[in-house]
C-alpha cells in the first residue's frame, strides 16, 4: 500500500480551526488540497503528522505555533507614517501591502489607524496560533520529475512557468 512520503503528491481534505473551534480555513468539497510531500509546501507540523498515512486515513492534528506559522514576533508590529503608503490608497484596517524588510520582501497588514499613524503587523495572520486540523488523505501519486525539480505540484495539464 502506498503511503505519504517524500516525493509523493498528496491530496488532502481538511478543516482548520483555532483553540476557540472557529473555522479558519477548509478545503472545498471535491477539491482537495494537493501538495508535494517533503518540499515545504505546507506547514512542517502538519506535514510531519501526515507522513506514513495511506489513502482514506483521517487524523486530527494539533500544530503548535513553532511548527506552524511561528511565534508572534512583537518586533514585526510597528507604527508607520501615512506618507509611507501609496497616496491614492484608501487605507483600512485589514489591508495588506508588500514591503521591503531586512530579510527581503514581506507582507504587512494594517492593524490600526490613528490620524497619520498606521500600525502594521508583519507577522503571518496565524502566527502565535495553535492550529487544529481535521484532515483526510484523499489520493496519492508519484510526483513527476518536473514537479520534484520545481518543488511543487503542477496543475492539470502540467502547467509550465
Amino acid at each position: 500500500m502506498e503511503t505519504v512520503k517524500n516525493g509523493k503528491v498528496v491530496s488532502i481534505s481538511y478543516t482548520l480551526t483555532n483553540d476557540n473551534n472557529e473555522v479558519l480555513d477548509q478545503s472545498q468539497p471535491n477539491q482537495p488540497l494537493e501538495y508535494l510531500h517533503g518540499s515545504y509546501n505546507i506547514i512542517p507540523g502538519l506535514e510531519k503528522e501526515l507522513e506514513g498515512l495511506q489513502v482514506g486515513d483521517a487524523k486530527k492534528v494539533t500544530v503548535a505555533p513553532a511548527e506552524g506559522y511561528g511565534e508572534l514576533n512583537n518586533e514585526l508590529i510597528f507604527d508607520a507614517q501615512r506618507q509611507n503608503f501609496p497616496p491614492d490608497a484608501d487605507l483600512e484596517v485589514g489591508m495588506q501591502f508588500q514591503a521591503q524588510g531586512e530579510a527581503g520582501p514581506m507582507v504587512i497588514r494594517i492593524v490600526n489607524i490613528e490620524g497619520d499613524k498606521v500600525t502594521v503587523d508583519g507577522n503571518h495572520p496565524l502566527a502565535g496560533e495553535t492550529l487544529h486540523f481535521d484532515v483526510k488523505v484523499e489520493a496519492l501519486r508519484d510526483a513527476s520529475k518536473e514537479e520534484v525539480d520545481h518543488g511543487h505540484v503542477h496543475g492539470p495539464g502540467h502547467q509550465h512557468h
